[in-house]
């Protein structure tokens, strides 16, 4: 493979978007471009480079051993194109997916993110669900998002980084009538015997329903079965008061119409909260992003880890965090 004298970035685009998607169909969607144009493009840069960067069945597109080794060297070279714009005050809306409305944590984030860098644009984003966010980082349809890294599939986990922002108290929402809504904290052994709902069944949330099996586990509490999938607040309460199953949450968590919010205790569980994005980012205002989560968590004591809290081994800080 040798090195052309100027390449066009725009087929270093080209080329890695369809390293990401192994898809020349799915490629040109996410670049919004004929397909045609897309191929033309991997082509002249195949051309360029004196090398195949593909190879093309009917049933699949994969990387040769020279597509391999020029995807990093692609990704180095529009990132620096990306912060060099940026430079210059030319920087895209940075895309920020704050999961679901009213969640308290990404959006104090967000907010103090905002102040903290007033000339960037950080437009919000409602994914709900860090696995299901997931595939947009990577398809490059939103930057950044909020979860649990560790509930990511490991195929996942490594081609995005983290930073943990906050190990969040665990609540549940129950019912105004319910046996256990006059305490003002639930201890879990108290859950003893329900069915309580952590989102099963819904394909963008696996992370929490993995920490929720993980909690109840040996404790008698059992995860309901999945039900309708609810888009929206409205929706999701409709379908809460039918079932009346308690709901895992986080004390941040909004209130909804007909229930209450209890923090669970005895021991306290922790859902840890880290701010995500794909590797290779490169945007000025995903410092602003960093700056405000670290910030929240010096004033409020987000990473402080309590005695006796419950927080799996997998989510656990590293010895010396």
């Amino acid at each position: 493979m040798s090195a052309p004298a100027h390449l066009d970035p725009r087929l270093l685009r080209a080329f890695v978007t369809v390293a990401e998607e192994l898809h020349f169909t799915r490629a040109a969607a996410r670049l919004y471009v004929a397909q045609q144009a897309l191929s033309r493009d991997v082509r002249r840069l195949e051309r360029e480079l004196g090398a195949e960067l593909f190879v093309r069945t009917t049933r699949q597109v994969t990387l040769t051993a020279d597509g391999e080794r020029l995807v990093p060297h692609a990704r180095r070279v529009l990132a620096a194109q990306e912060a060099l714009l940026a430079a210059f005050g030319q920087a895209r809306p940075l895309l920020v997916d704050l999961n679901s409305p009213g969640l308290g944590t990404p959006r104090r984030v967000l907010h103090r993110a905002r102040e903290l860098a007033p000339e960037h644009e950080l437009m919000a984003r409602y994914e709900s669900g860090l696995t299901g966010a997931a595939g947009e980082l990577l398809a490059g349809r939103i930057d950044v998002s909020f979860g649990r890294f560790a509930g990511l599939d490991p195929s996942l986990r490594r081609q995005l980084e983290h930073r943990i922002v906050r190990y969040e108290p665990m609540a549940v929402l129950l019912p105004e009538d319910h046996r256990l809504a006059s305490l003002a904290q639930v201890p879990l052994a108290a859950l003893a015997g329900e069915t309580v709902y952590a989102g099963a069944g819904n394909p963008r949330t696996p992370e929490w329903t993995d920490l929720a099996r993980r909690l109840f586990e040996g404790r008698g509490i059992e995860v309901a079965a999945p039900v309708p999938l609810a888009v929206g607040d409205e929706e999701f309460q409709r379908v809460m008061a039918r079932t009346r199953c308690p709901v895992l949450a986080v004390v941040d968590f909004p209130a909804m119409p007909g229930a209450v919010r209890r923090p669970l205790v005895d021991p306290v569980p922790l859902s840890p909260v880290s701010l995500v994005w794909r590797k290779g980012l490169a945007h000025p205002a995903l410092e602003a992003l960093w700056r405000a989560a670290a910030e929240a968590g010096r004033e409020d004591g987000w990473l402080r880890v309590p005695d006796g809290a419950w927080l799996p081994a997998a989510d656990r800080p590293a010895s010396g965090d």
